[in-house]
C-alpha cells in the first residue's frame, strides 16, 4: 500500500479541494493505476474538510476497483501507522475517509461532538 502524506493545502475547504485536484489527485490515480492501493494521509483540518475528502477517496476507488482508494487524517504518527497496519488487512475496505484520533480538528482543544457526552 503506498502512502501519499498531503500537507500544505490552504484553510479554505474549496482552495484546498482545488489544491488537491491539481496538485495531489494526478499522483494518486498513478499510484492507483500502477496496481497498488493507496493510502492518502491528510494532515488535520476542520470539519469543512470533510465533505471533499470523502468526495475524493471514494471517487478514487470506485475509479480504480478492485485496487483499494482510502483516507486518513491524524496529527499522530502512531495513529497514521495503525490505520496503515490496519488498511493493509483489510482487504474489503476502499472509499473510507478516516478521522482517528487526534487529526481532523484544526485546532487545539476542540472537542468533536458527542464525544464530551
Amino acid at each position: 500500500m503506498k502512502v501519499i502524506a498531503v500537507d500544505d493545502l490552504p484553510g479554505d475547504p474549496l482552495a484546498a479541494a482545488a489544491v488537491f485536484h491539481q496538485h495531489w489527485l494526478p499522483f494518486a490515480e498513478e499510484v492507483l493505476a500502477s496496481g497498488q492501493d493507496l493510502l492518502i494521509a491528510f494532515a488535520p483540518a476542520d470539519h469543512t474538510h470533510n465533505a471533499w475528502r470523502r468526495a475524493a477517496v471514494a471517487s478514487l476507488a470506485r475509479k480504480h476497483a478492485p485496487r483499494r482508494a482510502n483516507a486518513v487524517t491524524t496529527g499522530q504518527r502512531e495513529a497514521m501507522q495503525g490505520a496503515q497496519d490496519y488498511l493493509t488487512g483489510a482487504p474489503g475496505v476502499t472509499g473510507q475517509y478516516l478521522p482517528l484520533c487526534g487529526g481532523d480538528t484544526g485546532k487545539a482543544g476542540h472537542t468533536p461532538p458527542n464525544a464530551a457526552g
